[in-house]
């Protein structure tokens, strides 16, 4: 069994118009919500082996935040560019990537992509709000094999 985890960023913050779309911060309500639906993973026993997150700044203190609220080591988060504005394809390329012994992964990255990875992935998640985190349980050896599997379990929590 291999668990994906994909995150949609926390809540950023629009308040500095002279920052790069790259360098923009999460704001209070994203810094709050990130390690509150941590917490609600670790309460379903849903703990990852590894993250990979793109290397926006929401994102990473996103994914900082969810790794220290779960208590993970430091070598778990590994940042990757190529998950900032990334669309379903690449996503599952990095996916793919992951070590097998890996068994539950988590992708925190940003909208469409998540959305429309989400959606076809389960057939039923179209949006994933800030901070969302929708988790897919298959029945497979591989992270490459995720693509053309169904998900024997979809699960999808928000911050409100």
């Amino acid at each position: 069994m291999k668990t994906l985890v994909l995150v949609r960023h926390a809540k950023s913050a629009w308040g500095d118009p002279t920052l790069a779309d790259h360098d923009r911060p999460l704001n209070d309500r994203g810094r709050r919500d990130a390690p509150e639906m941590a917490g609600r993973l670790r309460e379903r026993g849903v703990v990852p082996d590894a993250i990979r997150a793109s290397t926006a700044v929401r994102a990473r203190t996103t994914a900082e935040a969810m790794a220290a609220a779960l208590e993970l080591p430091a070598d778990v988060l590994v940042l990757d560019e190529r998950l900032y504005g990334a669309g379903p394809d690449a996503i599952l390329g990095v996916v793919a990537e992951l070590d097998e012994d890996v068994g539950t992964a988590m992708v925190v990255a940003h909208d469409p992509g998540m959305s429309d990875l989400a959606y076809r992935l389960s057939g039923e998640i179209e949006h994933m709000p800030t901070c969302a985190v929708a988790e897919f349980r298959f029945a497979v050896w591989s992270w490459s094999e995720i693509p053309d599997a169904a998900a024997v379990a979809v699960h999808l929590d928000t911050p409100r």
